[in-house]
């Protein structure tokens, strides 16, 4: 290879170090400030695609047709600056003749001579690298936002040194700065308590036994925010078996996995408002067609009789058909009033004023009974609930445990309140005949069910009971012994 004119250096260790750099790919310039004379190696036409007279060599055509116009400051900046700087590779843009703008590699340098200042440097072809560069940053940048959207952080654990690695979403769900520097420990620490020993044992038996894990667990991040996340972990092993690394990833599911929640209560509300309806049909259709049938049968009855005291003694049955088949029609309109009832507006109800009307009520039963009445509210003395339920509920227990007292002792009824957690717990317990749990357990509230001789009862107290407290979203267990006394557990919220 050899410079002429616009393409020739004349000093033979420089055309040498030309032919060496023409050979990899890659050209050298040269430009007298002094003289305005530019020169260029083969090898710089030859990176660009272009033989040496194809194109001219000045100034004009670098910078107005070769250099892609966004690099030229950084280019005219390093041209400019004094020989005692260090200047970095450039990184710039050149048109080549078939393939557009390749990334190229440049460095400059300057020294003095006889003619004057020069500049010169060399241009490397790096357009491979640099568009795998470029790829292998949008991908991490594609990676980034994915994790982002997914609300999801990586993180890995060394199981010889206990060490963490943790990701910027890692930090970014945990709502810490991630320059945090976080021990297992700490990690841990950030989950609600009952689910901390479960977190720590997976992480123990990856650790121990090799055992991958994938929970849904309760949270609560630096800004004190609870959510739900998804921990999820796999070990890593080495060629004995034995787990050197820990790989996982924490995901917040909050969204999904309350979401989740709430569908679920939905179907158990549902399932079991399907099952009250079937009850509730049941009964309608049992006791209706019951009362029914009988008053048909006494009617006819009465039409074919001919003596006055016989159709007296019929149109008496006849009566008390009618009386009982209106107490069933109010019952039933009772069990559907409180599904309409639900709606309405729920108040601040104080249990000790509800309480105490209760007992003003009953009084003269409590008073035949000698029975003793003791309550504690102070735990939680107020409830968001529906007046008219709340009542309800106080009577009818207070009104079974005066019902079915042991005659063999005086009556000891106790009630009281407590707050735990974001629930609220009624207990009513007395020391009356009881219920045979095992043998009349399941049977315990429903519609009509007694399971004592007492003439008072029908069977509907407790049916109704319980139909007020599901409607609001509780609960009601019931635990009795008989000739010992029974204990209601009810969470009202």
């Amino acid at each position: 290879m050899s410079f002429s004119e616009g393409h020739k250096f004349s000093d033979d260790s420089k055309q040498h170090l030309a032919q060496i750099i023409d050979n990899i790919n890659a050209g050298i310039w040269e430009y007298n400030i002094t003289t305005k004379n530019i020169k260029w190696s083969v090898g710089f036409y030859t990176v660009l695609g272009y033989e040496p007279d194809e194109i001219e060599c000045s100034n004009h055509i670098f910078f107005e047709h070769l250099l892609y116009h966004q690099d030229k400051p950084a280019f005219l900046t390093a041209l400019n600056n004094q020989p005692s700087t260090s200047t970095q590779p450039l990184q710039i843009r050149l048109l080549t003749k078939q393939s557009g703008y390749h990334w190229f590699e440049s460095t400059v340098k300057k020294y003095n001579d006889e003619t004057g200042q020069i500049i010169y440097g060399s241009i490397i072809n790096i357009n491979q690298y640099k568009q795998a560069q470029i790829q292998a940053t949008h991908n991490d940048l594609v990676y980034s936002e994915a994790l982002k959207i997914a609300k999801l952080g990586s993180w890995e654990l060394n199981a010889l040194t206990m060490g963490l690695s943790l990701s910027k979403q890692f930090y970014d769900i945990y709502e810490l700065q991630n320059h945090v520097k976080l021990s297992l420990d700490e990690v841990i620490s950030f989950f609600e308590p009952p689910h901390r020993p479960v977190i720590k044992n997976a992480i123990d038996n990856a650790i121990e036994y090799c055992q991958p894990y994938d929970l849904e667990l309760l949270f609560r991040s630096a800004k004190n925010n609870v959510i739900w996340v998804r921990a999820k972990g796999i070990p890593i092993i080495n060629d004995f078996g034995k787990c050197i690394t820990i790989r996982g990833i924490i995901q917040d599911i909050d969204n999904k996995k309350r979401k989740h929640l709430a569908l679920e209560s939905s179907l158990n509300l549902l399932t079991d408002q399907n099952r009250r309806l079937q009850n509730f049909a049941y009964i309608v259709s049992h006791n209706l067609r019951s009362h029914a049938g009988n008053l048909q049968f006494m009617v006819t009855l009465h039409d074919e009789t001919e003596l006055p005291e016989d159709r007296a003694e019929i149109l008496s049955h006849i009566k008390s058909i009618s009386d009982s088949l209106s107490a069933t029609i109010e019952h039933l309109n009772e069990i559907v009033q409180i599904q309409t009832e639900i709606t309405n507006e729920r108040t601040v109800v104080d249990f000790e004023t509800v309480f105490k009307n209760i007992i003003s009520a009953l009084k003269s039963n409590i008073d035949t009974l000698d029975a003793t009445i003791t309550y504690d509210f102070s735990k939680c003395p107020q409830i968001h609930y529906i007046p008219a339920y709340m009542e309800s509920i106080l009577q009818n227990l207070l009104t079974n445990a005066l019902k079915y007292s042991s005659p063999e002792r005086k009556p000891i009824i106790k009630c009281h309140t407590i707050k735990e957690r974001n629930h609220i717990y009624l207990f009513f317990e007395d020391n009356g005949i009881g219920i045979d749990m095992e043998r009349y357990g399941d049977k315990m509230f429903g519609m009509y069910k007694t399971f004592h001789q007492n003439p008072d009862a029908k069977g509907i107290g407790l049916f109704i009971t319980r139909n007020q407290i599901e409607a609001l979203g509780g609960t009601i267990k019931v635990d009795s012994t008989v000739n010992i006394g029974t204990k209601f557990t009810i969470r009202l919220v």
